[in-house]
């Protein structure tokens, strides 16, 4: 690593730390704000609420460190500036154009950095906030955690519960409806007000029975229903119902196995490509900031246009996401679309200001 590498490097990561604490401090703060009622009512100690927090910094930190990085990036630019350092690197043959592919290497350092604790620490992190979070502060431990509009298919029936608690075994809102022998049509549709599921013999309460093809309905207080469904797999289910919040590499697995079993993959798809596009968008910022800089060198007109920049960056991502994860559009440029656009931009406003320039002789 050349002196003028480490340089940049050292400044970049003086910047860097305290702008990331700064940051994470105020986001900490925020969440604590909006959750402290829910702590107090819940009882729960000084420990069990630090914690919480401390699970969630790798995600936060993983969240907030491309703005973080453009930030401190722009700022170290401006001193520099204002030093006059870029003037006396440009006067000893260093063009601005060396400096900002420094800073590119700044940004991959920082991009691996982030999808360590977004792909590492953060998951097992987002899982611990979250496992305190339900069972300690809002009580919802397996033995009362409910579920919402569940399907599932046994047998000749195909099966709508509205709220069932696995671990209890009970549930209500069953709906039946159960298929003729080909297959091609309903014979009839069970509705219960409550049921009690077990292994093979669920007895469902409060019945009403639809024939569609006479038109006709009967009631029953009770009634037996032939199911061989274990709704405490539900939770399991439950637990790993959103595939994209998996590690990369594991995520990157359940693709190949969604995708064999010829389900729809446009949504992880999108999500595995987001991780990646996230993570490089640290680069991107380092090209903005270096671009940044050649229109102004003022500091505080710098952080506040980085700031906007930042804005639009993150609703663009945001929504490319949900264009990819619907289907809209392909899932690599749902991902980076963003990252190629500001790039593209950023590029062409340094390479216009690195162009050399003639005057007439």
């Amino acid at each position: 690593m050349s002196l003028l590498s480490r340089y940049l490097f050292r400044n970049n990561l003086l910047l860097i730390l305290p702008t990331l604490a700064i940051g994470t401090g105020l986001y900490i703060l925020s969440d604590l704000f909006d959750r402290l009622d829910d702590f107090l009512e819940a009882g729960v100690g000084f420990g069990v609420a630090a914690w919480y927090f401390v699970a969630k910094t790798p995600l936060i930190i993983s969240q907030i460190l491309p703005a973080v990085f453009l930030l401190a990036t722009l700022a170290q630019l401006c001193l520099m500036s204002r030093g006059r350092e870029l003037i006396a690197l440009q006067a000893g043959g260093i063009s601005l154009g060396r400096v900002a592919r420094n800073l590119v290497f700044c940004g991959v350092v920082w991009a691996v950095v982030q999808l360590g604790f977004s792909q590492v620490l953060g998951v097992s992190g987002e899982v611990e906030a979250a496992r305190i979070w339900s069972e300690d502060v809002r009580g919802k431990t397996e033995a009362t955690a409910t579920l919402r509009n569940v399907w599932f298919t046994d047998g000749p029936y195909v099966v709508n519960l509205a709220q069932v608690v696995p671990a209890k075994g009970q549930g209500s809102g069953l709906a039946a409806y159960e298929l003729s022998s080909d297959g091609m049509s309903i014979a009839r549709v069970i509705r219960a007000g409550s049921f009690t599921a077990s292994h093979g013999n669920w007895e469902l309460r409060d019945v009403t029975v639809f024939d569609p093809t006479g038109y006709l309905s009967t009631r029953h207080d009770t009634l037996s229903l032939h199911l061989r469904q274990d709704v405490q797999a539900f939770l399991v289910t439950a637990r790993n119902a959103d595939p994209s919040r998996l590690p990369l590499w594991q995520l990157g697995d359940a693709i190949d196995r969604l995708s064999a079993s010829g389900s729809n993959v446009e949504g992880v798809r999108t999500a595995w490509h987001m991780k990646l596009a996230y993570a490089a968008s640290l680069v991107v910022m380092a090209v903005v900031a270096a671009a940044v800089v050649t229109w102004r060198d003022n500091i505080y007109l710098c952080i506040g246009l980085a700031l906007v920049i930042t804005f639009l960056f993150y609703t663009m991502f945001t929504v490319g996401g949900t264009l990819g994860q619907k289907g809209i559009v392909p899932p690599p440029l749902a991902a980076w679309g963003a990252d190629a656009l500001i790039l593209s931009i950023a590029t062409a406003r340094l390479a216009w200001h690195l162009k050399p320039r003639f005057k007439a002789g």
